[in-house]
């Protein structure tokens, strides 16, 4: 029965980061297009600051979806090869992840709360990854 479980285990892991790598693609394939049909019809519509920093930000924000993609693709290639889960890797992973959101935050129309507890949540998680290399614990059994 075990060997079955491993046989399965491994079938999901592979069917996984096959599927996480056609995403990661899709999503690539995806930013490239957007960034040229950007590039192409609204150039010359970059006429201020504000609007310049908007289409970079939704650019950063593409790209970290894409780091984020391959950062979930290395905690499966970890867990594959060590069958064990890094800690370190998941709370990258989460890092990436707020940051990409807090890049997309509109400040104007959030409340303090709000804003507050997205960076307790930043800080929460970077003190917990600081924490993590300090130990020397970036794995789980």
């Amino acid at each position: 029965m075990e060997r079955i479980a491993r046989w399965f285990e491994r079938g999901v892991l592979y069917v996984t980061q096959a599927l996480l790598m056609l995403v990661i693609l899709a999503a690539l394939v995806q930013l490239w297009i957007l960034f040229a049909v950007a590039i192409r019809d609204h150039l010359s519509n970059f006429d201020t600051v504000v609007l310049l920093t908007e289409a970079v930000q939704r650019a950063f924000s593409g790209v970290l979806l894409i780091v984020l993609g391959l950062e979930l693709l290395e905690t499966l290639r970890v867990y594959f090869a060590q069958h064990r889960v890094r800690l370190e890797i998941i709370l990258v992973v989460a890092i990436i992840a707020v940051a990409r959101h807090v890049i997309n935050l509109d400040f104007h129309h959030l409340s303090g709360a709000e804003i507050a507890g997205t960076a307790a949540l930043f800080l929460a998680l970077t003190g917990g990854y600081y924490l993590v290399k300090r130990a020397g614990a970036g794995t789980t059994p």
